[in-house]
């Protein structure tokens, strides 16, 4: 009976992946097995335990619901556009050296604005028509911002940030998600560092630079940015609570009058909301509206990948594939880093997203990070920028969609682009980090 039901959990993960890739919606699918999975094991109220249990998670709910709020007033404000007119009007004339500046640029504006899709939108209608008429061929261009989508595992909003860090406070009360940027740091800018260069190279081998050719002739349909003069301080409105949370993280020993800064994702990005009222003289109707409209947002696409993963790893749990894969994880324990890391970067490849990978890894073997010989914090994150990575390697992934559009080229020809920096990534990280 033990060795049917493992056979079951193994044709559910392959059901999952299957279905991912011909499109189906996330989260119906992993909600759908997982319930099958349950009653499969006789045990079908594991379920909808998971489900419910998942949706009450005040730490998730706060800060990633508050987050996407602040996104919306960024994005219903123009502050985000603002913003990246700001970073990118002085890389005119600047040759090929814009390829890998676009891709670093990209993977800082994506930590003010974590969405890999909406970082898309926001850098690309500007970057990718610039880098067309400086001499980049099309498919680089697009590339170039594409690759650079995976900062938002920098970000405080970050879902899988406060995930984990909701998950060590279990045993850790005090542990905060400055605490877990600082565990991803190394990784992440390691990664960068891989990608500049692999893109770097690429756009040599391809030829995809070429001096004083302006393929934007050939593109009539390449957007440009709606904002036609940058003002400074709506350019600065999407890093307040960046700062906040920065200056709140570390040691105010010596500065007790900044001590208010002190607080929470949540609080950070409602400040930084109101904040933005002040500067933009915006109708704070309108802000409240599209704060609340976005943690509505947030709750149906952010919190329900988790609600939905939850589900999909109780089934597993009941048919004792959990309890199979840590038995065997203790005994081999350095398989743990390599499952920890390629598993979710393949499943954001073949899927196009990186969260559902790697939020099921982390409920289904992250919380047992210490009986495995690791940190929770240090398994879960290289879970998230695994699947991050993979995610900005797959033609089907949102981002790249967006990129493709604007640049007028095949998602597929970006990722060719993409995917060699981001798999030696996961290899550095899976090698030499953790």
């Amino acid at each position: 009976m033990e060795s049917f039901r493992l056979i079951l959990a193994i044709l559910g993960i392959v059901a999952v992946v299957f279905l991912l890739i011909k499109k189906f919606e996330t989260r119906t699918v992993l909600i759908g097995v997982g319930l099958l999975l349950c009653l499969a094991a006789f045990d079908p109220m594991a379920g909808f335990k998971a489900f419910t249990d998942n949706m009450v998670k005040a730490g998730l709910i706060k800060a990633i619901c508050a987050s996407m709020g602040f996104a919306f007033v960024m994005k219903y404000t123009k502050c985000d556009q603002h913003l990246v007119r700001l970073l990118t009007s002085p890389l005119k004339n600047v040759g090929f050296v814009l390829i890998p500046l676009t891709v670093a640029l990209t993977y800082f504006i994506n930590i003010a604005i974590p969405s890999a899709a909406g970082c898309s939108a926001a850098v690309g209608a500007t970057l990718i028509p610039l880098l067309m008429a400086a001499g980049v061929r099309p498919e680089m261009a697009a590339a170039s911002v594409f690759a650079g989508t995976f900062g938002g595992v920098l970000s405080p909003g970050s879902a899988h940030n406060v995930f984990v860090a909701d998950m060590v406070k279990k045993s850790v009360p005090d542990y905060t998600v400055q605490e877990v940027i600082k565990v991803q740091f190394p990784s992440a800018i390691t990664s960068l560092i891989v990608v500049l260069i692999a893109m770097s190279v690429i756009a040599i081998i391809l030829k995809d630079y070429q001096k004083g050719t302006n393929f934007s002739n050939t593109n009539d349909k390449a957007s440009t940015t709606t904002i036609e003069k940058t003002n400074f301080l709506y350019a600065m409105m999407p890093l307040v609570p960046l700062v906040i949370l920065v200056i709140g993280g570390t040691s105010l020993k010596n500065y007790p009058f900044l001590a208010w800064t002190k607080m929470g994702v949540a609080e950070a990005m409602l400040l930084g909301a109101i904040v933005s009222i002040a500067v933009t003289w915006t109708n704070p109707q309108k802000i409240t509206k599209e704060f609340f409209s976005g943690m509505g947002s947030a709750y149906a696409e952010v919190m329900g990948i988790i609600i939905a993963a939850g589900v999909f790893v109780a089934g597993l749990t009941a048919c004792g594939a959990i309890d199979v894969v840590i038995t065997w994880l203790k005994s081999s324990n350095e398989f743990v880093k390599f499952g920890g890391t390629f598993i979710p970067f393949i499943m954001g490849v073949v899927t196009g997203s990186g969260d559902a990978a790697a939020m099921a890894f982390n409920q289904a073997i992250t919380v047992h990070a210490a009986d495995l010989g690791f940190d929770q914090a240090t398994l879960g994150m290289a879970a998230a920028i695994a699947g991050a990575l993979g995610r900005s390697a797959s033609p089907i992934a949102g981002a790249c969609i967006v990129c493709a559009g604007i640049a007028m080229v095949s998602p597929v020809a970006i990722a060719k682009r993409t995917a060699l920096g981001m798999f030696l990534s996961v290899v550095v990280i899976a090698f030499f980090v953790l």
